[in-house]
């Protein structure tokens, strides 16, 4: 035999042995598929005892229903080698009802990990979304975003991180190490004054507002209720999803628990804001005001105020929304942080028509 064909024969062989072995994707039961689930899971998305909590919690107590399950089959064995989801949300868009998910818990075992897999597995997921879905979106990592594309999401908006320092004396350190700490110290303090001076000056009606702190989430069926609501798709935030979304929230590791502030003009609600402390900084993951999504200044002067009080260094928030919704938190002093792509696909309807976002932190995951 000749080198030639000997080399083709050796290619040959090397094509049958690196093909993918068969892939195919079917639906899974959240209750029957739960030990498989979170086989997958083990030691891929999490510490187990977190990832079990939040199984309990994300996959059978969702009050808008059981999320869309797809699993991942290789045609040489009878489990799972992946899985993804999309957790069901109730949404409003111009004042009609939108079924929305969003794609969350996605892994593949090691032995199965490549972009053959995963992506059968998400197109698996989006054919579903397509089916049962007015809108389908995730969060995915910015180098992931062509494969994203590929699978048939468009890119929607970017989610924002806005963050505003209450207290300067780390922010002193951290931008002129080589200051002394008798110095720094001291310099955040009148920094910090300064700042305090300036928002009651600026913000003086807000200081009619009072201030209300709780572990559970308020009632503000009142303030939702008579609040107008953007034309944008946003979140219903009745009841039943703000205790699921917060209140039953699994608290396990290192995770902090919620904490909520409301605002009130005498004994009228105002505002809401859900709150979780990350380090130094207390991240607001939902809120709602009188005037809906829009906050008004002498709103965020309040809330400014009261996180202040409270003894926290900074304040953040992340946002996909409206340059006019955004505008008040600018005004107020919050900066640019960070921002990450929301990528999406809006069901049946007409693609050219796709629908603006107010999106908060409470719309992900957990």
């Amino acid at each position: 035999m000749s080198p030639s064909c000997t080399r083709r024969r050796e290619r040959s062989a090397l094509t049958a042995r690196s093909t993918p072995p068969q892939y195919a994707t079917r639906e899974g039961d959240a209750t029957i598929d739960r030990e498989a689930v979170l086989a997958v899971w083990r030691g891929n998305l999490g510490r187990d005892a977190r990832m079990t909590a939040k199984y309990d919690w994300f996959y059978h107590r969702a009050p808008a229903g059981a999320p869309l399950l797809q699993l991942l089959m290789h045609a040489d064995t009878e489990a799972p080698v992946g899985v993804c989801s999309a957790g069901r949300r109730r949404m409003l868009l111009d004042g009609h009802e939108a079924r929305a998910g969003v794609m969350v818990d996605l892994a593949v075992t090691p032995e199965h990990r490549s972009l053959g897999p995963a992506l059968i597995l998400q197109q698996g997921l989006f054919a579903a979304g397509q089916r049962e879905l007015d809108l389908l979106y995730c969060f995915p990592n910015p180098k992931a975003a062509p494969v994203f594309k590929r699978i048939g999401y468009r890119h929607l908006a970017d989610m924002v991180r806005h963050a505003r320092v209450l207290r300067h004396a780390e922010y002193v350190h951290r931008r002129w190490p080589g200051l002394p700490t008798w110095l720094a110290s001291p310099l955040g303090v009148v920094i910090d004054l300064g700042h305090r001076a300036r928002d009651a000056w600026r913000w003086r009606a807000g200081r009619s507002l009072r201030a209300q702190w709780s572990d559970r989430v308020p009632d503000i069926a009142s303030l939702w209720d008579t609040s107008p609501k953007p034309s944008a798709l946003t979140a219903v935030r009745d009841a039943a999803h703000l205790r699921w979304r917060f209140d039953d929230a699994p608290v396990v590791d290192d995770v902090m628990p919620f904490r909520h502030l409301q605002l009130f003009d005498d004994a009228t609600p105002v505002a809401w804001f859900a709150t979780r402390l990350d380090g130094h900084t207390l991240h607001i993951h939902d809120f709602w005001s009188r005037d809906g999504a829009q906050v008004a200044p002498d709103v965020l002067a309040a809330l400014l105020r009261a996180v202040r009080k409270a003894g926290h260094a900074a304040v953040s928030i992340e946002l996909a929304t409206s340059t006019e919704r955004l505008q008040p938190w600018l005004d107020a002093g919050f900066s640019a942080r960070s921002k990450r792509p929301v990528f999406g696909h809006w069901g049946a309807k007409d693609e050219d028509t796709m629908p603006s976002l107010h999106l908060v932190s409470a719309d992900e995951d957990e």
